[in-house]
């Protein structure tokens, strides 16, 4: 796969489809590569008229790699974020988000339609707000303003994210086909043997558990985005799981309720994954939006 120089780093990425198709960036969540976008869901994107680009976020996957900076507290960030006082983090999203610009100048690429999930759908939020000339179209899947209002994840999802990394293969195996099971989505069958070969993958590509720590503690310092969402003037999708115990679906309401002109595509059953049943749905959903944006 190739790598591009942004924002200082080395980030790597793969595309899909005609480059001269209008372009539409791909941004994973927390801790989670680029593979997370199956292959078959980036060549259904591409079939649907997009140029489609995934890559790894910094501090995972073969992305740039930032030890140096360090193993933040992670519970000592939510103890200063619940008292509503400052957090401090190695970087923030604002530095993810520039990274993404970065990867669009490195492909010589103006402005492009962005998809986000989860952690990847603040980071998308961050670019329509502080880049906005960069963005065509936004859509977030499970995510959040941010706001602390709002409700929090279920105690088990919590504790599943915060579940001990394991060292060897097997154990970070085993760790996430767990999370799997507790953060999916109940209205599906749920895929393990898919969920094993991803992490299987995923393990083999870079394992870098301090990346996903300091990722974790950029979101918890990057505050809300509500007041800057209201300014966001293209065309906006969210789409969200009615049964995500990780980041309830009042948390994606809220990204809709703020964005003036955004739709909401709620998925009965769906939880903070995407089972590849519902993928057409998905496809159908950013190929409207993009094609209005258009």
């Amino acid at each position: 796969m190739p790598f591009a120089q942004a924002n200082g780093l080395e980030l790597c990425y793969e595309t899909f489809g005609d480059p001269g198709a209008p372009p539409l960036l791909l941004v994973m969540g927390l801790g989670a590569q680029m593979i997370q976008w199956d292959e078959e869901l980036c060549l259904a994107l591409a079939e649907a008229g997009h140029h489609v680009i995934r890559f790894d976020n910094r501090d995972v996957g073969r992305s740039t790699i930032l030890d140096h900076l360090g193993v933040p507290d992670v519970r000592a960030a939510f103890q200063a974020a619940a008292r509503h006082e400052p957090v401090a983090a190695p970087y923030r999203l604002s530095d993810m988000a520039a990274d993404a610009v970065g990867l669009l100048d490195a492909l010589g690429i103006p402005a492009a339609h962005v998809v986000g999930a989860s952690m990847g759908g603040m980071i998308a939020q961050v670019m329509a707000i502080e880049h906005p000339a960069r963005v065509r179209s936004l859509t977030a899947i499970m995510s959040t303003t941010g706001h602390h209002s709002l409700p929090p994840a279920r105690p088990e999802a919590m504790q599943a994210l915060l579940m001990p990394i394991a060292r060897d293969r097997a154990g970070n195996i085993e760790r996430a086909v767990r999370i799997a099971r507790i953060i999916g989505s109940p209205g599906f069958p749920f895929d393990e043997a898919r969920v094993r070969r991803k992490a299987e993958a995923a393990y083999d590509r870079g394992f870098h558990p301090a990346g996903p720590a300091r990722q974790l503690v950029a979101v918890t310092a990057s505050g809300n985005r509500r007041r800057g969402l209201r300014a966001v003037a293209v065309p906006t999708l969210v789409i969200h799981g009615t049964d995500d115990p990780l980041i309830p679906l009042e948390c994606g309401r809220d990204i809709a309720a703020c964005v003036p002109g955004a739709e909401l595509l709620e998925i009965p059953g769906m939880g903070h994954d995407l089972p590849a049943a519902v993928w057409p749905q998905i496809v159908e959903a950013i190929g409207t939006l993009t094609r209005r944006a258009a």
